[in-house]
Protein backbone atom coordinates (compact mmCIF):
# COMPACT_ATOMS: atom_id res chain seq x y z
CA UNK A 1 0.00 0.00 0.00
CA UNK A 2 1.06 3.60 -1.14
CA UNK A 3 1.44 6.49 1.87
CA UNK A 4 0.92 9.68 0.87
CA UNK A 5 2.93 12.57 2.41
CA UNK A 6 2.46 16.00 1.87
CA UNK A 7 4.58 19.16 3.27
CA UNK A 8 4.92 23.17 2.37
CA UNK A 9 6.68 24.03 -0.43
CA UNK A 10 8.65 26.46 1.29
CA UNK A 11 9.07 27.29 4.70
CA UNK A 12 11.36 29.87 7.18
CA UNK A 13 12.36 29.21 10.46
CA UNK A 14 13.84 31.07 13.16
CA UNK A 15 14.22 35.32 14.64
CA UNK A 16 14.05 37.46 11.40
CA UNK A 17 12.23 34.90 9.08
CA UNK A 18 9.44 37.32 8.54
CA UNK A 19 12.12 39.31 6.44
CA UNK A 20 12.28 36.53 4.01
CA UNK A 21 8.12 37.61 3.52
CA UNK A 22 8.85 40.65 0.88
CA UNK A 23 11.65 38.68 -0.81
CA UNK A 24 8.86 35.77 -1.62
CA UNK A 25 6.21 38.28 -2.82
CA UNK A 26 8.60 40.13 -5.15
CA UNK A 27 10.06 36.86 -6.73
CA UNK A 28 6.44 35.33 -7.71
CA UNK A 29 5.40 38.39 -9.08
CA UNK A 30 2.31 38.60 -6.57
CA UNK A 31 0.43 42.24 -7.17
CA UNK A 32 -2.16 43.15 -4.45
CA UNK A 33 -1.75 41.08 -0.97
CA UNK A 34 -4.77 40.50 1.35
CA UNK A 35 -3.48 40.64 4.87
CA UNK A 36 -5.68 38.43 7.47
CA UNK A 37 -5.22 38.82 10.74
CA UNK A 38 -7.13 39.09 13.77
CA UNK A 39 -8.25 42.41 15.35
CA UNK A 40 -6.26 42.01 18.62
CA UNK A 41 -3.32 41.24 16.58
CA UNK A 42 -4.08 44.37 14.97
CA UNK A 43 -4.41 46.76 17.97
CA UNK A 44 -1.29 45.42 19.73
CA UNK A 45 1.08 45.82 16.80
CA UNK A 46 1.97 42.09 15.63
CA UNK A 47 0.93 42.41 12.42
CA UNK A 48 2.23 45.99 11.96
CA UNK A 49 5.68 44.21 12.00
CA UNK A 50 4.85 42.45 8.81
CA UNK A 51 2.64 44.91 6.90
CA UNK A 52 5.54 47.50 7.86
CA UNK A 53 7.61 45.44 5.78
CA UNK A 54 5.33 45.90 2.71
CA UNK A 55 4.56 49.16 3.80
CA UNK A 56 8.53 49.84 2.95
CA UNK A 57 8.23 47.82 -0.06
CA UNK A 58 5.08 49.58 -1.26
CA UNK A 59 3.51 46.40 -2.06
CA UNK A 60 -0.31 46.56 -2.42
CA UNK A 61 -2.37 44.72 0.40
CA UNK A 62 -5.22 45.12 2.37
CA UNK A 63 -6.11 44.32 5.49
CA UNK A 64 -9.38 41.94 6.85
CA UNK A 65 -9.56 41.55 10.51
CA UNK A 66 -13.05 40.88 11.35
CA UNK A 67 -11.91 36.87 12.37
CA UNK A 68 -13.24 35.29 16.07
CA UNK A 69 -10.93 33.20 17.61
CA UNK A 70 -12.95 30.34 16.73
CA UNK A 71 -14.31 31.97 12.99
CA UNK A 72 -16.94 31.55 11.46
CA UNK A 73 -19.17 30.88 8.13
CA UNK A 74 -19.53 34.87 8.24
CA UNK A 75 -15.98 35.82 8.82
CA UNK A 76 -15.39 33.42 5.73
CA UNK A 77 -17.74 35.44 3.66
CA UNK A 78 -16.98 38.51 4.45
CA UNK A 79 -13.32 37.51 3.82
CA UNK A 80 -14.33 36.36 0.27
CA UNK A 81 -15.80 39.73 -0.32
CA UNK A 82 -12.44 41.66 1.33
CA UNK A 83 -10.63 39.46 -1.31
CA UNK A 84 -12.45 40.08 -3.83
CA UNK A 85 -12.32 43.62 -3.84
CA UNK A 86 -8.82 44.04 -2.98
CA UNK A 87 -8.61 42.20 -6.37
CA UNK A 88 -5.76 39.96 -4.20
CA UNK A 89 -3.77 37.38 -6.16
CA UNK A 90 -2.31 36.02 -2.82
CA UNK A 91 -3.16 36.43 0.94
CA UNK A 92 -0.83 36.78 3.76
CA UNK A 93 -1.92 35.09 7.17
CA UNK A 94 -0.72 36.63 9.94
CA UNK A 95 -2.22 34.62 13.36
CA UNK A 96 -3.21 31.71 14.98
CA UNK A 97 -5.30 29.28 13.40
CA UNK A 98 -8.30 31.29 13.41
CA UNK A 99 -6.68 33.79 11.08
CA UNK A 100 -5.02 31.07 9.24
CA UNK A 101 -7.89 28.47 8.68
CA UNK A 102 -9.92 31.60 7.88
CA UNK A 103 -7.73 32.80 5.21
CA UNK A 104 -7.81 28.81 3.49
CA UNK A 105 -11.38 28.87 3.37
CA UNK A 106 -11.33 32.41 1.53
CA UNK A 107 -8.61 31.12 -0.67
CA UNK A 108 -10.32 27.94 -1.22
CA UNK A 109 -13.66 29.48 -2.29
CA UNK A 110 -11.91 32.43 -4.58
CA UNK A 111 -10.24 29.70 -6.48
CA UNK A 112 -13.33 27.11 -6.33
CA UNK A 113 -16.21 29.40 -6.92
CA UNK A 114 -18.66 26.31 -7.39
CA UNK A 115 -17.94 26.01 -2.71
CA UNK A 116 -19.39 29.22 -2.16
CA UNK A 117 -21.56 27.60 0.24
CA UNK A 118 -19.00 27.33 3.18
CA UNK A 119 -20.98 24.03 4.43
CA UNK A 120 -20.11 22.40 1.34
CA UNK A 121 -16.24 22.46 2.37
CA UNK A 122 -16.76 19.81 4.81
CA UNK A 123 -14.70 17.01 5.34
CA UNK A 124 -12.86 16.08 1.90
CA UNK A 125 -14.45 18.37 -0.51
CA UNK A 126 -13.92 17.59 -3.87
CA UNK A 127 -12.00 20.80 -4.44
CA UNK A 128 -10.27 21.10 -8.14
CA UNK A 129 -8.32 23.79 -7.89
CA UNK A 130 -5.20 24.76 -5.63
CA UNK A 131 -6.39 27.87 -3.78
CA UNK A 132 -4.61 31.83 -3.62
CA UNK A 133 -1.14 31.23 -2.94
CA UNK A 134 -1.38 31.77 0.98
CA UNK A 135 1.98 32.80 2.62
CA UNK A 136 0.86 31.80 6.45
CA UNK A 137 2.87 33.56 9.57
CA UNK A 138 1.99 31.72 13.03
CA UNK A 139 1.68 33.76 16.38
CA UNK A 140 1.04 31.07 18.43
CA UNK A 141 3.12 28.33 18.75
CA UNK A 142 0.06 25.33 18.52
CA UNK A 143 -2.12 25.31 15.64
CA UNK A 144 0.25 24.29 13.05
CA UNK A 145 -1.90 25.54 10.91
CA UNK A 146 0.72 26.83 8.20
CA UNK A 147 2.36 22.81 7.40
CA UNK A 148 -1.73 21.50 7.44
CA UNK A 149 -4.14 20.42 4.59
CA UNK A 150 -6.80 21.09 7.89
CA UNK A 151 -9.05 23.68 8.39
CA UNK A 152 -12.20 24.01 11.25
CA UNK A 153 -14.88 26.36 10.76
CA UNK A 154 -17.65 27.15 13.32
CA UNK A 155 -20.92 26.82 12.29
CA UNK A 156 -23.03 29.51 14.31
CA UNK A 157 -26.38 28.38 13.32
CA UNK A 158 -25.84 25.22 14.29
CA UNK A 159 -23.53 24.66 17.13
CA UNK A 160 -21.01 22.97 15.75
CA UNK A 161 -17.56 22.50 14.43
CA UNK A 162 -16.77 20.87 11.12
CA UNK A 163 -13.62 19.95 9.78
CA UNK A 164 -12.07 20.39 6.24
CA UNK A 165 -9.42 18.56 4.79
CA UNK A 166 -8.39 19.65 1.13
CA UNK A 167 -4.84 18.90 -0.63
CA UNK A 168 -5.77 22.71 -1.96
CA UNK A 169 -5.36 24.48 0.68
CA UNK A 170 -1.90 24.25 1.70
CA UNK A 171 -0.17 27.73 2.61
CA UNK A 172 3.11 27.79 0.10
CA UNK A 173 5.35 29.24 1.87
CA UNK A 174 5.26 29.34 5.87
CA UNK A 175 7.24 31.69 8.53
CA UNK A 176 7.77 30.44 11.79
CA UNK A 177 9.54 33.44 13.36
CA UNK A 178 8.96 33.21 17.06
CA UNK A 179 9.69 36.81 17.35
CA UNK A 180 5.71 36.93 15.70
CA UNK A 181 5.09 34.63 19.11
CA UNK A 182 6.86 36.67 21.77
CA UNK A 183 3.62 38.51 22.69
CA UNK A 184 1.63 35.63 23.94
CA UNK A 185 0.64 35.83 27.41
CA UNK A 186 1.46 33.00 29.49
CA UNK A 187 -2.07 31.13 29.67
CA UNK A 188 -1.77 31.22 25.41
CA UNK A 189 1.47 29.87 25.45
CA UNK A 190 0.30 27.13 28.15
CA UNK A 191 -2.89 26.01 25.73
CA UNK A 192 -0.89 26.64 22.26
CA UNK A 193 1.83 24.23 23.24
CA UNK A 194 -0.41 21.68 24.62
CA UNK A 195 -2.67 21.48 22.24
CA UNK A 196 0.94 21.30 19.92
CA UNK A 197 1.12 18.41 21.95
CA UNK A 198 -2.15 16.59 21.95
CA UNK A 199 -1.64 16.99 17.88
CA UNK A 200 2.09 14.87 18.06
CA UNK A 201 0.47 12.32 20.65
CA UNK A 202 -2.54 11.60 18.77
CA UNK A 203 -0.98 11.60 15.41
CA UNK A 204 1.52 9.29 16.91
CA UNK A 205 -1.12 6.85 17.93
CA UNK A 206 -3.34 7.42 15.69
CA UNK A 207 -4.79 4.12 13.21
CA UNK A 208 -2.97 5.76 9.81
CA UNK A 209 0.26 6.38 12.25
CA UNK A 210 3.49 4.73 10.11
CA UNK A 211 7.43 5.28 10.22
CA UNK A 212 7.45 8.37 8.48
CA UNK A 213 4.81 10.28 10.37
CA UNK A 214 6.75 8.63 13.80
CA UNK A 215 9.58 10.44 13.38
CA UNK A 216 7.92 13.65 13.31
CA UNK A 217 5.21 13.42 16.02
CA UNK A 218 8.19 11.49 18.83
CA UNK A 219 10.40 14.57 18.03
CA UNK A 220 7.45 16.93 18.45
CA UNK A 221 6.53 15.58 21.50
CA UNK A 222 10.53 15.35 22.67
CA UNK A 223 10.72 18.91 21.63
CA UNK A 224 7.63 19.93 24.31
CA UNK A 225 8.58 18.30 26.70
CA UNK A 226 12.17 19.80 27.20
CA UNK A 227 10.52 23.36 26.29
CA UNK A 228 7.27 24.29 27.17
CA UNK A 229 7.25 25.23 30.76
CA UNK A 230 10.77 27.41 30.16
CA UNK A 231 8.75 28.58 27.05
CA UNK A 232 5.70 29.74 29.47
CA UNK A 233 7.77 31.19 31.79
CA UNK A 234 9.35 33.78 29.24
CA UNK A 235 12.56 31.72 27.96
CA UNK A 236 13.17 33.50 24.46
CA UNK A 237 15.59 29.74 23.29
CA UNK A 238 12.69 27.56 24.60
CA UNK A 239 10.33 29.83 22.68
CA UNK A 240 11.98 29.02 19.41
CA UNK A 241 11.97 25.16 19.83
CA UNK A 242 8.21 25.04 20.66
CA UNK A 243 7.80 27.43 17.27
CA UNK A 244 9.20 24.16 15.81
CA UNK A 245 8.18 21.58 17.69
CA UNK A 246 4.69 22.60 17.01
CA UNK A 247 5.37 22.89 13.23
CA UNK A 248 6.85 19.56 13.10
CA UNK A 249 4.01 17.92 14.59
CA UNK A 250 1.82 19.42 11.57
CA UNK A 251 4.21 17.55 9.03
CA UNK A 252 3.01 14.58 10.80
CA UNK A 253 -0.20 15.15 11.89
CA UNK A 254 -1.53 16.43 8.84
CA UNK A 255 -0.92 13.84 6.99
CA UNK A 256 -2.10 10.57 9.22
CA UNK A 257 -5.30 12.93 11.09
CA UNK A 258 -6.16 12.89 14.62
CA UNK A 259 -8.58 11.25 17.47
CA UNK A 260 -11.39 11.79 19.90
CA UNK A 261 -9.26 13.93 22.38
CA UNK A 262 -9.79 16.40 18.68
CA UNK A 263 -13.33 15.54 18.72
CA UNK A 264 -14.20 16.26 21.26
CA UNK A 265 -12.35 19.47 21.80
CA UNK A 266 -14.11 20.80 18.76
CA UNK A 267 -17.46 20.25 20.26
CA UNK A 268 -16.64 22.10 23.64
CA UNK A 269 -15.47 25.15 20.87
CA UNK A 270 -18.53 24.69 19.05
CA UNK A 271 -21.14 25.18 22.22
CA UNK A 272 -19.09 27.28 24.50
CA UNK A 273 -16.53 28.93 22.44
CA UNK A 274 -14.00 27.58 24.63
CA UNK A 275 -10.44 28.02 23.52
CA UNK A 276 -9.13 24.88 21.46
CA UNK A 277 -6.21 24.43 22.68
CA UNK A 278 -7.49 24.54 26.20
CA UNK A 279 -10.52 22.46 25.34
CA UNK A 280 -7.18 19.87 23.80
CA UNK A 281 -5.36 19.98 27.04
CA UNK A 282 -7.68 19.46 29.83
CA UNK A 283 -8.93 15.95 27.32
CA UNK A 284 -5.35 14.91 26.73
CA UNK A 285 -4.88 12.62 29.67
CA UNK A 286 -8.12 11.68 29.61
CA UNK A 287 -8.01 10.37 25.98
CA UNK A 288 -4.49 9.04 26.76
CA UNK A 289 -6.15 6.66 29.50
CA UNK A 290 -9.13 5.59 27.38
CA UNK A 291 -7.03 4.71 24.48
CA UNK A 292 -3.68 3.31 26.47
CA UNK A 293 -4.71 -0.50 25.77
CA UNK A 294 -4.74 0.01 21.79
CA UNK A 295 -1.17 1.66 21.72
CA UNK A 296 1.18 -1.07 21.52
CA UNK A 297 4.82 -0.02 23.12
CA UNK A 298 4.45 3.55 22.18
CA UNK A 299 3.55 5.09 25.39
CA UNK A 300 6.94 3.78 26.79
CA UNK A 301 8.83 6.14 23.60
CA UNK A 302 6.52 8.99 25.40
CA UNK A 303 7.66 8.29 28.51
CA UNK A 304 10.94 7.77 27.43
CA UNK A 305 11.22 11.25 26.09
CA UNK A 306 9.54 12.86 28.60
CA UNK A 307 12.29 11.50 30.67
CA UNK A 308 11.35 8.83 32.51
CA UNK A 309 13.89 6.69 34.28
CA UNK A 310 14.49 3.17 33.23
CA UNK A 311 11.54 2.69 31.26
CA UNK A 312 12.67 -0.54 29.65
CA UNK A 313 12.34 -2.41 32.91
CA UNK A 314 8.66 -1.68 33.54
CA UNK A 315 5.93 -3.40 32.60
CA UNK A 316 3.54 -2.38 29.84
CA UNK A 317 1.15 -1.16 32.21
CA UNK A 318 3.61 0.94 34.16
CA UNK A 319 4.86 2.78 31.27
CA UNK A 320 1.44 3.30 29.68
CA UNK A 321 0.66 4.68 33.46
CA UNK A 322 4.36 6.77 33.58
CA UNK A 323 3.13 8.40 30.24
CA UNK A 324 0.03 9.35 31.11
CA UNK A 325 1.77 10.83 34.45
CA UNK A 326 4.20 12.81 32.52
CA UNK A 327 1.54 14.42 30.43
CA UNK A 328 -0.71 15.03 33.58
CA UNK A 329 2.37 16.61 35.66
CA UNK A 330 3.41 19.23 32.40
CA UNK A 331 -0.02 20.34 32.23
CA UNK A 332 -0.26 20.85 36.04
CA UNK A 333 2.86 22.83 35.41
CA UNK A 334 1.71 25.15 32.71
CA UNK A 335 -1.48 25.89 34.67
CA UNK A 336 -3.83 24.08 32.69
CA UNK A 337 -7.59 23.37 34.41
CA UNK A 338 -9.14 20.11 35.21
CA UNK A 339 -12.63 21.25 35.16
CA UNK A 340 -14.45 23.01 32.16
CA UNK A 341 -17.29 24.97 33.65
CA UNK A 342 -19.50 25.37 30.61
CA UNK A 343 -20.24 22.02 30.06
CA UNK A 344 -24.09 21.46 30.97
CA UNK A 345 -25.54 18.22 31.87
CA UNK A 346 -28.26 18.43 29.24
CA UNK A 347 -25.67 18.61 26.50
CA UNK A 348 -23.61 15.67 27.29
CA UNK A 349 -26.08 13.29 24.59
CA UNK A 350 -25.15 16.03 22.14
CA UNK A 351 -21.71 16.84 23.02
CA UNK A 352 -20.97 12.54 22.46
CA UNK A 353 -23.31 12.80 19.34
CA UNK A 354 -21.44 15.43 17.50
CA UNK A 355 -18.18 14.18 19.03
CA UNK A 356 -18.45 10.85 17.03
CA UNK A 357 -19.73 12.86 13.80
CA UNK A 358 -16.29 14.78 14.26
CA UNK A 359 -13.68 14.52 11.07
CA UNK A 360 -10.68 13.62 13.89
CA UNK A 361 -12.87 10.78 15.50
CA UNK A 362 -12.33 7.85 12.63
CA UNK A 363 -8.66 8.15 13.77
CA UNK A 364 -8.89 7.11 17.01
CA UNK A 365 -7.17 4.13 17.55
CA UNK A 366 -10.10 2.66 19.66
CA UNK A 367 -13.17 2.30 19.28
CA UNK A 368 -15.96 4.76 21.20
CA UNK A 369 -19.43 3.82 22.11
CA UNK A 370 -21.93 6.97 23.04
CA UNK A 371 -21.62 6.28 26.37
CA UNK A 372 -18.30 6.42 26.95
CA UNK A 373 -17.77 9.54 25.32
CA UNK A 374 -20.61 11.20 27.64
CA UNK A 375 -18.47 9.57 30.61
CA UNK A 376 -15.35 10.87 28.70
CA UNK A 377 -16.87 14.61 28.75
CA UNK A 378 -18.03 14.14 32.80
CA UNK A 379 -14.55 13.77 33.66
CA UNK A 380 -13.82 17.35 33.22
CA UNK A 381 -16.96 18.73 34.34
Amino acid sequence: MSQRFMLNETSYHGHGAILNIVPEIQSRGFKSILVCSDASLVKFGVTTKVTSLLDEAKIEYHLYSDIKPNPTIENVLDGVKACKKAKADAIVAIGGGSSMDTAKAIGIIINNPEFADVRSLEGVAPTKKPCLPIIAVPTTAGTAAEVTINYVITDVERKRKFVCVDVHDMPIIAVVDPDMMASMPKSLKAFTGMDALTHAIEGYTTRAAWEMSDMFHIKAIELIAKNLRAAVNGDDKALENMALAQYVAGMGFSNVGLGIDHAMAHTLSAYYDVPHGKACAMLLPISMEFNKETTGEKYREIARVFGVKDVDNMTQEEYRDAAINAVKKLSQDVGIPTVCEEIKVSDLDSLATDALNDACYPGNPREATHTQVVELFKKIM
